[in-house]
């Protein structure tokens, strides 16, 4: 970084409703930002991660899992954090029956309900966590018929350095895949070339009426074995930056998340652009998932889901660099 551009800093994230979310009060300067400048630079998460890896952004948002290849160049900022508590990306197939009449009209009405309410009325819609499929039932066995079942499948995914694709290896071993961008994944199992699918983003929430059926949540899995959040994306900032200004860049982000936050509808509205079809009762429910209490700071509890989630890939052979975590205070 030069003298002349020592406050400008490129700043990548996603395009996508909970990024948006995140970095609206930035992007359209509701708060100080303290003499800096940040060059918007939005890309999908795949090409984000291997740009982290040529450490071609200052600051960048980045999967989990591609942390621990940049880790070298990179901290991790303590606010972005997208985490998944009792909930996360999921493998789907093609439904294996029509829906009943009875269902159908079901699902009719729900939609028509989330249709008719309007952004003025709409807040953000907090996503609780789920309770554990293993009260009153037998978990694992459910859990051992649901790897068999995909064992045989190709799974299209959507990038190798995704967190998803981590949970998966995870929560299934070794199995067969083939990378399709996250927003072709539907079309890959509908036209054969995959069996089953790895979805992530507004797709956790769409899959239903796309006509697939729901196979594993491997955020609901991941919380009955370890009673952790499944951390998904988090933001990094580069190391060669000097400390005063990362921490300076860290205020700013949490001051961003702070905003949209407290001003919901005005986010809320500024994100719609970029959900992708989602109506805004959708988009406000999708951002409720994703920006909640850890993402203004991992806390102790999100930090030790980091280092269980990326020590168990790295002690199942997954992960083939040491773990080396740092966070900006």
């Amino acid at each position: 970084m030069t003298k002349n551009n020592a406050d400008r800093f490129t700043l990548g994230h996603s395009p996508d409703p909970d990024d948006a979310f995140m970095f609206y009060a930035m992007a359209e300067n509701k708060i100080n930002l303290r003499g800096y400048r940040f060059d918007h630079r939005l890309e999908d998460i795949q090409m984000l991660n291997e740009r982290a890896r040529r450490g071609e952004l200052h600051i960048s948002a980045i999967s989990i899992h591609a942390y621990a290849y940049v880790a070298t160049n990179y901290a991790l900022l303590p606010s972005g954090a997208s985490m998944g508590d009792g909930y996360g990306p999921i493998v789907v197939k093609k439904h294996s029956r029509p829906k009943s009449d009875e269902s159908r009209a079901g699902a009719q009405h729900s939609t028509s309900n989330i249709e008719h309410q309007t952004p003025d009325a709409l807040t953000l819609q907090r996503f609780p966590g789920r309770r554990s499929l293993g009260e009153g039932g037998n978990a694992s066995a459910a859990d051992e018929a649901t790897r068999q079942s995909l064992r045989s499948c190709v799974i299209a995914v959507p990038g190798e350095m995704t967190s998803a694709f981590l949970a998966v290896q995870l929560f299934l071993g070794k199995f067969d895949y083939v990378v399709v961008p996250f927003d072709k994944i539907f079309d890959a199992v509908k036209s054969g070339r995959a069996d089953a699918g790895l979805i992530i983003h507004e797709g956790q929430l769409t899959y239903a009426q796309s006509g697939f059926e729901k196979i594993v949540d491997l955020g609901e899995w991941w919380k009955r074995q370890t009673g952790l959040p499944l951390p998904l994306g988090g933001n990094v900032v580069r190391k060669d930056i000097p400390p005063p200004v990362r921490h300076d860049l860290s205020e700013i982000i949490r001051e961003s998340i702070d905003y949209g936050l407290a001003h919901p509808r005005e986010a809320l509205r500024h994100s719609l652009p970029y959900a992708r079809d989602m109506g805004t009762n959708l988009t406000g429910k999708f951002i409720g998932m994703y920006v909640n209490e850890f993402t203004r700071d991992y806390g102790e509890t999100g930090r030790a889901a980091i280092r269980k989630f990326l020590s168990a890939a790295h002690d199942k052979g997954y992960l083939d660099v040491p773990i080396e975590l740092e966070f900006v205070e």
